[in-house]
């Protein structure tokens, strides 16, 4: 199954964005060397990043991300948390313009099951890629992967590649052929159009 740290290279610098709870960061220290700053606004997620040895800033992304230069990171990931902040186009800006090269993955809220679910139930779909009940959800904007993309093109946001997954499982001829419509979940490498 493809990962994030398939798209990044050794002994780069990486700023996670909503690191939770360091575990990625951890394991491109271990596997790949690199250096990298995780930000979160969870007390408990940051403790579980301290007791890893990962640096970590508590700090809110809605607030701005100011305080990091202009490409001052090779990386900036953002792994299943730009659906839960208030402004995402605002966010998805300030990467671009941190990061030499982005990488965010997103939930597919247009996938078949959630489509089903939403047309037999008549409820909001839980799933995998969306695993809370309507109340109790982070997310706040869900999008399909076309929404996502549309906001990429409007934001001069350049899909330098994309890969799709269920979230047990690799791409399939289905997700190749309807992405929109198979995948649960979507991993974009970005960069600022120049």
């Amino acid at each position: 199954m493809f990962k994030i740290n398939d798209w990044i290279s050794r002994d780069s610098k990486v700023l996670d964005l909503g690191c939770g709870d360091g575990s990625l960061l951890n394991d491109l220290k271990l596997d790949k060397s690199v250096s990298g700053i995780g930000i979160e606004i969870d007390a408990e997620k940051i403790e579980s990043c301290l007791e890893k040895g990962i640096s970590v800033v508590e700090q809110d992304i809605d607030s701005g991300l100011e305080n990091f230069g202009n490409q001052s990171f090779d990386y900036v990931v953002m792994s299943q948390s730009i659906q839960a902040l208030k402004r995402p186009e605002v966010a998805l800006e300030e990467i671009v313009r941190i990061g030499k090269e982005c990488i965010v993955s997103i939930p597919n809220f247009a996938n078949i099951k959630c489509r089903l679910q939403l047309f037999f139930k008549g409820q909001m779909p839980v799933s995998g890629a969306l695993p809370h009940d309507w109340f109790s959800t982070p997310n706040l904007h869900l999008c399909s992967l076309e929404d996502f993309e549309g906001l990429c093109k409007k934001s001069n946001i350049s899909i330098i590649e994309r890969k799709l997954s269920k979230i047990n499982g690799d791409e399939s001829f289905l997700m190749k052929l309807l992405p929109n419509l198979f995948s649960e979940v979507a991993l974009y490498k970005l960069v600022k159009e120049t």
